[in-house]
């Protein structure tokens, strides 16, 4: 038999090897992990994939996808592509105008969407839409009174496809045989950072390559778990989830909802992980509020045995062994303090961790390996199936993201951007040969991605990322720095969630826009008696300004001279994706940031110590609300 060449081929191989015997998934329901074979997908994957061929679904036509992680998802993402037909992930928490947007752009035939909410959002946008055949929805609580025939269930559609199996058998697996490497897999939709929304076209054979280059540097088996939790509309769930599951038979596991994804974690202790940049940056500043409520002795014990921790960690990445004194003392650590640490953040027989979406802080970094956390960084983008470099085991640099993946290659152009060729690069951009033109260039038929980032390869072939080409600040005097660097030290601090660091020609020092942690600066104040209201409120306290200033000013100590932050404001509110400022997958949208902070940006480099500011706040039910207010500006000596 020839080598399988597409997911649902692959889905077929494991199905026929495992069939009853071996459990593919599980999900959380009222508390309790429900479990499902393969031989149980098997006959969910080919119902559903029978109806939608029954609705009308052809080869090659776009289905857009929207919903929490949830078997029904998985179910349906690999049938849709056994039927020839091509997800097209949305964003549970996009607006109907958004929805609207890649619906129609994307060229869909029919809409997956999960439950009330979304299906709301479907029939807000239908006049616009009118290629829409049906939307189908698997979570029916809130729609048994809705009288359009424009939705149907999921369970009526596998009800049709099981009509057809009974009169042509063999019809499942014909479609799935018809697959090719070359087939359009899916489309992912770029965060739209400088405009609207892209819709990067992969193949069959980006997915699947990109899958084995993480399992040929970080093996997976048919016993590990993998928690699906990561949106299915970004690129990480379908290569490190989908493709990794049918081509290595690990289990997937479903939380219960996305409010219990880290207790669910703990709870199967998977053997990889990943968690955007964001999340980890979450997880350092929740260890060290915990341990700041911790009591007096495990405080100590904390403070004691950390910086053991970094310098086991620090020997190993060099390559040195540590003496027998330094390893008893470690291990002594990682039993009273590292261990439990880890239990605690579900990560007790992780082997591999990996983070990517911005570059994580080099002090995150070799905080979590002081843990004994293996943490990887990758680096990629949507136009290369989501990774291009990662670390590998014993071969790990903090300021690094790692060597080129198996296959891939890497090159830095004069203009110091990242460029990238391979297996994993996109098909093209639907509908958008012009900008397909711009960001591929063919050399030789090679396609090489432009990448837009700036970087360098180091003399150990790893590459270093600075940040995007357009982002990096010259200031006056000629000096240039990354913002992206600057942001990521600065997140270090649990009392900070956000920042945006803020340079140009024609300004002599870098300074910050600050966004605080609300929950953990409002932990603190509440210890210390300091009262409060609402996010402007405690915002504008002088102490927390001075709880920033000082995190502030011992990142400054580790910076270059043209990178450290003069002056800084605590904003008034936080960035927020539904008013445009950052994407859904929480990148700062700086052009848009810069013009609509301008009076802000504009006073911190003049000799104003506050700013009147006049906010529009939109709500999710498009109610806009007005705040004015003066913020205070704040110099770091």
């Amino acid at each position: 038999m020839s080598e399988p060449q597409t997911i649902p081929q692959y889905f077929l191989e494991r199905v026929r090897e495992y069939g009853a015997g071996k459990i593919a998934l599980r999900q959380k329901e009222f508390g309790i992990w429900r479990e499902f074979s393969w031989a149980d997908s098997y006959e969910e994957v080919k119902a559903f994939a029978l109806g939608m061929i029954v609705l009308g679904l052809q080869r090659g036509d776009r289905v857009c996808t929207v919903g929490d992680n949830d078997r029904q998802y998985l179910w349906a993402y690999i049938a849709l592509q056994a039927a020839g037909a091509v997800p097209v992930g949305l964003y549970t928490d996009s607006t109907s105008k958004e929805f609207a947007f890649v619906v129609e752009h994307s060229d869909a035939t029919f809409v997956l969407a999960q439950d009330q909410e979304q299906c709301d959002k479907m029939l807000e946008i239908q006049a616009h839409v009118p290629d829409i055949k049906k939307v189908i929805y698997w979570d029916g609580r809130g729609l048994w009174n809705y009288q359009s025939d424009w939705l149907i269930s999921y369970e009526e559609v596998q009800a049709l496809g099981r009509e057809l199996a009974a009169q042509e058998p063999d019809r499942f697996e014909t479609e799935i045989a018809l697959g090719q490497a070359s087939d359009l897999a899916t489309f992912c939709y770029t965060s739209g950072t400088t405009g609207l929304p892209k819709g990067v076209m992969l193949t069959q054979e980006n997915l699947l390559y990109s899958s084995k280059v993480y399992i040929n540097v970080d093996p997976r088996y048919d016993t590990d778990n993998h928690v699906s939790f990561m949106p299915m509309g970004w690129i990480a769930e379908p290569v490190l989830g989908i493709a990794s599951h049918v081509y290595a038979g690990m289990v997937v596991n479903f939380p219960e909802e996305p409010e219990t994804v880290r207790q669910d974690i703990r709870e199967i202790a998977p053997e990889n992980l990943f968690y955007n940049s964001r999340l980890w940056d979450n997880l350092v500043a929740m260890v060290q509020v915990r341990i700041n409520d911790a009591s007096w002795v495990n405080r100590q014990l904390y403070r004691l045995f950390l910086p053991i921790g970094y310098k086991v960690a620090d020997m190993r990445l060099r390559g040195e062994s540590p003496g027998l004194g330094l390893r008893l003392a470690y291990q002594v650590g990682d039993w009273v303090v590292f261990g439990p640490i880890r239990d605690q953040l579900g990560m007790s027989r992780v082997r591999s961790a990996y983070t990517a979406g911005a570059a994580l802080s080099p002090d995150a970094m070799r905080f979590f390996h002081a843990l004994g956390i293996n943490l990887k960084q990758i680096y990629g983008s949507t136009e290369v199936s989501g990774g291009a470099t990662l670390h590998r085991d014993g071969d790990i640099k903090f300021a690094s993201v790692g060597r080129a993946a198996p296959g891939i290659d890497i090159r830095i152009s004069p203009e110091d951007e990242i460029q990238i060729a391979g297996p994993t690069v996109m098909a093209g951009y639907h509908k958008d040969p012009m900008a397909t033109e711009k960001d591929l260039l063919v050399e030789n038929g090679r396609a090489w991605f432009r990448t837009g980032d700036a970087g360098y390869i180091d003399k150990d072939d790893h590459l270093i990322y600075l940040d995007r080409v357009k982002d990096m600040i010259t200031l006056a005097n000629g000096e240039r720095f990354s913002p992206q660097f600057i942001e990521g030290r600065l997140k270090f601090s649990p009392y900070i969630r956000d920042v945006m660091a803020i340079g140009g020609e024609t300004r002599d020092y870098a300074t910050a826009l600050v966004i605080i942690d609300f929950e953990t600066v409002g932990r603190w104040a509440e210890k210390r008696g300091l009262g409060y209201t609402t996010f402007l409120d405690l915002s504008q306290k002088p102490e927390a300004y001075e709880l920033v200033r000082a995190a502030v000013e011992e990142v400054n100590e580790s910076l270059p001279e043209a990178g450290r932050v003069r002056r800084f404001v605590l904003m008034h509110k936080e960035f927020d994706a539904d008013e445009a400022e950052m994407t859904r997958t929480r990148k700062l949208r700086r052009g848009f940031l810069a013009e609509r902070y301008g009076d802000i940006i504009e006073a911190l480099y003049s000799d104003q110590q506050t700013v009147k500011v006049r906010a529009t706040v939109t709500y999710q039910d498009g109610r806009e609300a007005h705040i004015e207010t003066d913020v205070r500006i704040t110099t770091v000596t």
